[in-house]
């Protein structure tokens, strides 16, 4: 970026500088970027949310590297980037999750028209239910089928935010390093696309967190317990055996 940030446009540096900007003026609109360094899709959005800046200068633009401020990213209960939540000073307006500059520049343009035609909204948006959804209600018994069916699809299962290529998580991008460190095929899930999924497997292998690696439609752990395993050979051991 060769030219000069706009003055509306600010990297954050802590919660302090944060809830400094934001309270500024508690009528202004504030589009936050969360966003990681090493996630793709976030380069590209953030040259999008620049340009945003330049075109409303009446709007607040805050640039939020979540892992870096993890406090705040928590506080807006943010799990996958990019992800994009728009104030109104602390009144939520809307929330947008994932690349959708279209979404983005739509959202932004329509609360920034008219004041008075603001609402704040109810609700945040959120990943695209199970299949089906809409229609018949899963079944207890048929959600668990389905999730057995799943995490035995693949000799080795990874459970994650995002895929492979495109993690949309820290852990999730870490631990897909580690499993192709150590040569592991494994087949992945992306538990953000399917609510369903994402409740249920926190429920039937007891552990609250993404990602969850499988082997052999078993669950072993989440990162800090799959890196202990390699370091030990345990991973190794089971995969070979």
């Amino acid at each position: 970026m060769a030219d000069a940030a706009p003055t509306n446009f600010h990297d954050v540096q802590s919660p302090e500088h944060f809830q400094s900007l934001l309270s500024q003026d508690l009528q202004r609109i504030s589009l936050i970027n969360f966003w990681a360094p090493w996630a793709a899709p976030c380069k590209q959005m953030n040259e999008v949310v620049l340009e945003l800046a330049k075109k409303y200068p009446q709007v607040l633009v805050l640039q939020v590297e979540a892992e870096t401020q993890a406090d705040i990213a928590e506080s807006f209960e943010v799990e996958a980037v990019p992800t994009f939540v728009i104030l109104r000073g602390h009144t939520l307006l809307g929330r947008i999750s994932g690349a959708d500059a279209p979404a983005l520049t739509k959202a932004i343009a329509e609360h920034t028209r008219s004041p008075s035609s603001i609402s704040p909204q109810s609700h945040t948006d959120r990943a695209p239910a199970a299949p089906g959804d809409g229609t018949a209600q899963e079944s207890d018994e048929e959600l668990n089928a389905r999730l057995h069916a799943l995490m035995s699809k693949e000799r080795v299962m990874l459970f994650m935010k995002g895929n492979p290529d495109a993690p949309r998580c820290g852990f999730s991008r870490r631990i897909v390093a580690l499993l192709r460190d150590q040569g592991v095929q494994f087949g992945s899930f992306d538990i953000l696309l399917d609510e369903s999924v994402r409740s249920g497997l926190k429920v039937l292998n007891n552990w609250p967190t993404f990602p969850q690696l499988i082997v052999k439609g078993e669950f072993v752990g989440g990162l800090d317990v799959v890196t202990e395993m390699v370091e030990n050979g345990e991973l190794k051991e089971m995969l070979e055996s």
